[in-house]
């Protein structure tokens, strides 16, 4: 397997002349990786998106990388050799993986953190016919299984595609959404079809072409 290295986001969406099938991104790029996403994608279909920690002193955003369905997993580039190596092979085949490092300073940070009281969310307001208006039909379909509670690799087995397939157009609806999660997208399919959370069961299945 061969490995190729380019200097920006911008040279990583040109189209390639063989299959790319994961690409490690710079950590320090995650701030603007949300807006890359769908060009990566479109450059290098089925590619799998995973972050290269190449700074062990650098703040990590787990809480948005856990959230976000199209990254696979964060390689920390300190591990010894065939740790390293594992990691790599484990991501290849649709594995994912988050060190316990990070994991354990995030967790020592929350019971650090002062403690404060959620407010109350603001109740939705009447729904906006263009707020899905730019979805796809796979796409639409793809939310009302997630607005019924199936979970990716329910939603993946059921239209017979891959789990990460199903991340990425989800990862792709939320942003058409402008929504934080697949919740609120969620509730948004919801406000569509005049119900709430508690009537998912009752709704169709979209059929795809």
């Amino acid at each position: 397997m061969a490995a190729v290295q380019v200097a920006d986001l911008t040279r990583a969406c040109e189209p390639s002349q063989t299959n790319i099938p994961l690409i490690f991104i710079d950590l320090a790029m995650f701030d603007q990786l949300a807006d890359w996403i769908p060009k990566l994608t479109n450059a290098h279909p089925g590619a799998l998106l995973a972050l290269v920690q190449t700074d062990a002193r650098r703040s990590v955003p787990i809480d948005d990388i856990l959230q976000s369905d199209a990254i696979c997993g964060v390689l920390p580039m300190h591990l010894k050799l065939d740790i390293w190596l594992s990691v790599i092979r484990l991501l290849l085949i649709g594995g994912e993986y988050i060190p316990a490092a990070l994991l354990r300073t995030q967790s020592r940070e929350r019971i650090d953190a002062p403690q404060v009281l959620p407010r109350a969310p603001a109740p939705p307001g009447p729904f906006d016919p263009r707020e899905l208006s730019g979805l796809t039909e796979r796409e639409m379909q793809i939310l009302e299984m997630v607005a019924r509670g199936l979970q990716n690799k329910v939603i993946a087995a059921q239209l017979q595609l891959s789990e990460h397939t199903v991340k990425i157009h989800l990862h792709n609806i939320i942003t058409k959404l402008g929504t934080s999660n697949r919740t609120q997208a969620a509730a948004i399919f919801h406000r569509s079809r005049g119900g709430d959370m508690d009537g998912a069961s009752s709704l169709p299945l979209l059929s795809a072409r």
